[in-house]
């Protein structure tokens, strides 16, 4: 994969998504829908974006992620050098599930695969997906939240305490937590992802509450954000840029960390 040359000032984004198949088309540009999110990268300075691709109808099956994951490798190459691939995989389907990571990994260049809510991340059912992943030595991306208040549409939802139990048997994994700011209490989740230091968290969420950034780099060390919008893009790009830390923290968490896990491939 050939990547454009870096400096300090580069911005990857480490959690966004493409629109899934059938819904790109915007005003007759069969990728219309997709393109705003790089218009808006542009505007923002923000140089990768690492994608997944959604099924609409979740939990999926095997059918819907391999044509999501069909479906965004389509747009990697629409867009050339701008996107990163996750492939997104339901574990529940745990060997059509390993077979597509693989076959993302090895024909597409993808970086990791997307983890969502179909299964807590401890249930030893997604056991092959994380083994797979340590084998090609890719990332898993995991959507997350830790809230005071029900949520009756995701009872499997993991939390950065999940994790930590995972991490703590597989320490070779290469997880990050996704959404610090888009999944409920982020205080609860930032002190829980410090019993685990070798997790990862991404930045990304709506909420932009002063302080978070500074408590997160506080608690957790700079060294394990990673700068992410999860489409929420002025406002994940406006935390971490008026965060009180300092210009190197700022540099680590837009690109330097990310870099550094993806093993030169940036």
């Amino acid at each position: 994969m050939q990547l454009p040359a870096t400096g300090d000032t580069m911005r990857i984004d480490a959690h966004a998504h493409i629109e899934p198949p059938g819904r790109s088309e915007l005003n007759g540009d069969p990728w219309g829908r997709d393109r705003l999110l790089i218009d808006a990268a542009d505007a923002l300075e923000i140089d990768w974006l690492c994608c997944s691709c959604l099924a609409p109808r979740r939990p999926s099956s095997p059918e819907d992620f391999i044509a999501c994951n069909t479906h965004l490798q389509h747009a990697i190459e629409a867009f050339p050098g701008r996107i990163l691939g996750y492939a997104y995989v339901n574990p529940g389907y745990q060997r059509e599930a390993v077979a597509e990571i693989e076959r993302c990994v090895r024909e597409f260049g993808f970086i990791g695969a997307k983890l969502y809510n179909e299964y807590k991340f401890t249930d030893p059912v997604v056991r092959p997906v994380i083994e797979k992943c340590i084998e090609l030595d890719v990332l898993i991306l995991h959507h997350a939240g830790h809230t005071w208040w029900p949520l009756p549409g995701q009872p499997n939802i993991s939390d950065a305490g999940d994790f930590a139990r995972v991490v703590a048997e597989y320490p070779e994994l290469k997880l990050i937590c996704g959404h610090i700011a888009g999944g409920g209490d982020w205080e609860w989740t930032i002190k829980a992802l410090r019993e685990e230091p070798r997790l990862f968290a991404d930045t990304s969420g709506s909420v932009v509450d002063e302080g978070m950034i500074e408590k997160a780099v506080a608690l957790l060390g700079a060294d394990r954000l990673l700068f992410a919008c999860d489409m929420s893009m002025t406002a994940g790009v406006g935390k971490i840029l008026g965060a009180d830390i300092t210009e190197e923290q700022r540099d680590a968490i837009f690109s330097g960390n990310m870099r550094r896990l993806l093993g030169g491939k940036i």
